[in-house]
């Protein structure tokens, strides 16, 4: 549901959002290592959350390729 939610706030289809978060390795280091956490909020702000993650790492990863 997290994952569907954001690419449909990014604008993205359900499958290239999945290959984005994968390839950051956030489905495991965010949505299933805070689980716990991230099922106590709305699903807007883990979709929120999620895009902002993603957009920030997938920053951080050309950041350090330059």
């Amino acid at each position: 549901m997290a994952i569907e939610a954001s690419a449909k706030k990014a604008g993205l289809s359900g499958q290239d959002m999945h290959a984005r978060l994968k390839r950051q390795n956030l489905i495991h280091f965010r949505l299933f290592r805070y689980y716990d956490q991230l099922h106590t909020q709305s699903l807007d702000w883990v979709a929120d959350d999620v895009i902002e993650t993603l957009n920030n790492w997938e920053q951080e990863e050309m950041e350090v390729q330059r």
